[in-house]
C-alpha cells in the first residue's frame, strides 16, 4: 500500500524534510490589514515578527478551506497513491482537522485523519515518524504516530500575555496566573490543552525555567527549539543545553522560527521547544 502523507503549515516542517519525505503540506492563512498571505508567502518570518510589536491591530489566522484539502487528496489519489494519512494541529487550537474530516469524507475509507493534540513541530513530529513508517503500511505509520505522542513534551515562555489577550485566545489557565499583562507565562501543551505552569518575570529566569523543564525531558530521540523572532536567544539557549546534556541530545537538532500563523497568537521574542523523549531501553 503506497501511503500519502498530508499536513499543514503550522506543522512548521522544513522544507528540506518536505522534499526529502514527498510531503503535501497545505496553506493556513495569515491576514493582515484584511490583505490575505498564505502561509510561508508575501512576507518572511523575519520581517513579520520585526513588525508585530508595532501592529495597531493584530493579525488574524484562518484554516485553509475544505475545497483546498479535497484537491490535496485528490492529486495524491491521482498519482497512484492508495491511502492518506492527514496528521494536523490540535483541534482545540484550531478548526483545520475538522475541515480535513470533512473533505475525508468525499473519499470513503481512502483518508486517515489524525488530531495530533500538538501543534508547530509537536505536530511536526508525528509527521516525520509517519512518513519514516509509512513504507510498512498504514497501521506502522499510525503506531509510529502514536508512539510519538505518547513521549512528546511541548513547552514554551512566552514573552508577554499581550497578543494572547488581544488575539482573544487567553486559555482560561494562563489568564488566571493574573492580569499583568508584564509577565512571562510558562506554558506546556499536552494532548491539546494549554496548561499553565507559572510565570516569571525575566528573560533569564524564562530561559531558567525551560532549560529545567528540558533537561527533566531525559535522554531525547528528536528536539526543534522554537522561538518567534528571538534567534540570538534561541541559539544562546541551544548552546547552553548542548553544553549541559549533550549526552541526552539527538544528534540532529531544529531550531525554528516559528510560522507567523501561530505567533501572531503567541507573541513576539517567545522561546519554546518540542522533544521526544528516547524510548525505555527494553
Amino acid at each position: 500500500m503506497k501511503i500519502g502523507i498530508v499536513t499543514d503549515s503550522t506543522s512548521d516542517l522544513p522544507q528540506d524534510l518536505i522534499e526529502k519525505f514527498g510531503l503535501e503540506v497545505v496553506p493556513t492563512l495569515l491576514i493582515i490589514d484584511g490583505k490575505e498571505y498564505a502561509d510561508g508567502k508575501g512576507i518572511s518570518r523575519q520581517d513579520f515578527y520585526a513588525q508585530l510589536p508595532g501592529m495597531k491591530i493584530l493579525p488574524t489566522t484562518a484554516a485553509p478551506s475544505l475545497g483546498e484539502f479535497s484537491v490535496r487528496y485528490r492529486s495524491l489519489f491521482e498519482r497512484g497513491y492508495d491511502h492518506i494519512l492527514s496528521i494536523h494541529t490540535a483541534a482545540q487550537l484550531t478548526t483545520t482537522v475538522n475541515i480535513a474530516r470533512q473533505a475525508a469524507l468525499d473519499f470513503p475509507g481512502q483518508v486517515t485523519v489524525v488530531d495530533s493534540g500538538s501543534l508547530s513541530l509537536g505536530a511536526g513530529f508525528q509527521v516525520l515518524a509517519a512518513a519514516e513508517a509509512a513504507e510498512r503500511g498504514l497501521r506502522a505509520a499510525l503506531e509510529a504516530v502514536r508512539m510519538v505522542q505518547e513521549r512528546l513534551r511541548v513547552y514554551a515562555a512566552l514573552d508577554t500575555m499581550e497578543n494572547l489577550r488581544r488575539s482573544g485566545r487567553v486559555p482560561g489557565a494562563v489568564a488566571a496566573l493574573g492580569g499583568l499583562l508584564s509577565i512571562k507565562p510558562v506554558i506546556e501543551l499536552a494532548s491539546g490543552v494549554v496548561k499553565a505552569l507559572g510565570a516569571v518575570r525575566t528573560t533569564e529566569q524564562a530561559n531558567e525555567r525551560l532549560s529545567s523543564l528540558l533537561r527533566s525531558c531525559g535522554p531525547l530521540e528528536r528536539l526543534a527549539i522554537l522561538h518567534t523572532g528571538a534567534e540570538a536567544r534561541a541559539r544562546a539557549f541551544l548552546k547552553r543545553m548542548v553544553e549541559e546534556m549533550s549526552r541526552s541530545l539527538p544528534r540532529d537538532i531544529l531550531m525554528l522560527n516559528v510560522t507567523p500563523v501561530i505567533g501572531t497568537h503567541l507573541g513576539a521574542n517567545g522561546l519554546g521547544f518540542a522533544a521526544v523523549r528516547a524510548p525505555l531501553a527494553a
